[in-house]
Order: C-alpha cells, then structure tokens, then sequence
C-alpha cells in the first residue's frame, strides 16, 4: 500500500489553480470565510470539506485536518 502525504485545504486550493475568490464563488460561500477556514479546519463540517473536494478535484483522504 502506497501512502499519500495529506496536504492542508489551502495547498489543496492552490494546487487547483484556484484564488481564494475564485474557490469562495464555486463553492458557494464568501471568500472571508473560505480564509477562515483554511485558517482554522477543526470548524469546518464534513460536508463543507467535501464540497470544496469536489471543488479541488482531491480525495478528501488526502487532506489533512487539525
């Protein structure tokens, strides 16, 4: 089994190609809150993360949350 280094929810964005108001708008909420979380993760609810997955085109098991 191959193991995959997890990456924060900001570097998931970047890795995109995306800024913060260009991920905010896609996923549906404003870019001040996007920042918020990329800040603080332990805020985020689940289906938050896995919309910005969707949005990030990653596997939320890559992701590393705090």
């Amino acid at each position: 089994m191959i193991k995959v280094p997890k990456i924060t929810l900001k570097a998931a964005r970047v890795n995109a190609g995306l800024t913060q108001k260009e991920a905010a708008k896609k996923i549906g909420i404003s870019y001040q809150t996007l920042s918020d979380y990329e800040k603080d993760e332990s805020r985020i609810k689940l289906s938050m993360i896995r919309k910005m997955c969707s949005v990030y085109n990653m596997p939320i098991d890559c992701i590393f949350l705090k």
